[in-house]
């Protein structure tokens, strides 16, 4: 298991009020989770926190930046951004801005429900509804294909003469 370092630790120790704060070593940085959601990641030796559409103009109008890492020779801006500075050591500051990242991770959870759920009707194969009107009663449908009728001894040993002879 990987262990943890002073900044992880701090970062956790910082946002107890919080509530139950896990770490978790993801490439290169450290995911934070609350409530089995990610809500924060540790990158670069600094703490970002979740934003989406309702919270990133919070986070911008606080003077805030993007977490942005280089992939494929482009800048990508990810979907987590610093708090602001005065909240980086202050359990009280931060409290606010991680019940944000929160409120965004489990939004966020939300949106992707109903698209598992759609992904998972269309694979399953469609049925077709037959009218009433249109069924066949049990007693007019074809016959499941019968056995063989069972030899009676005398038949068989019959049979058995007549290739003997």
């Amino acid at each position: 298991m990987a262990k943890t370092d002073s900044f992880v630790d701090y970062t956790v120790e910082l946002l107890e009020k919080l509530g139950p704060v896990q770490s978790r070593s993801m490439f290169g940085g450290w995911g934070l989770y609350f409530g089995g959601r990610m809500f924060g990641l540790i990158a670069q030796g600094q703490l970002f926190l979740k934003v989406d559409d309702v919270t990133k103009p919070d986070f911008q109008a606080a003077g805030c930046r993007p977490f942005v890492y280089e992939g494929g020779g482009k800048s990508v801006e990810m979907g987590y951004w610093l708090p602001p500075a005065d909240a980086a050591d202050d359990a009280y500051a931060l409290l606010p801005w991680a019940r944000k990242a929160v409120a965004a991770a489990e939004r966020a959870a939300l949106k992707k429900a109903p698209k598992k759920k759609a992904a998972a009707k269309k694979e399953a194969p469609a049925r077709k509804k037959v009218p009433a009107s249109k069924k066949v009663p049990a007693s007019k449908k074809a016959p499941a294909s019968k056995k063989a009728a069972p030899v009676k001894k005398a038949a068989r040993k019959a049979a058995s003469r007549v290739k003997r002879s």
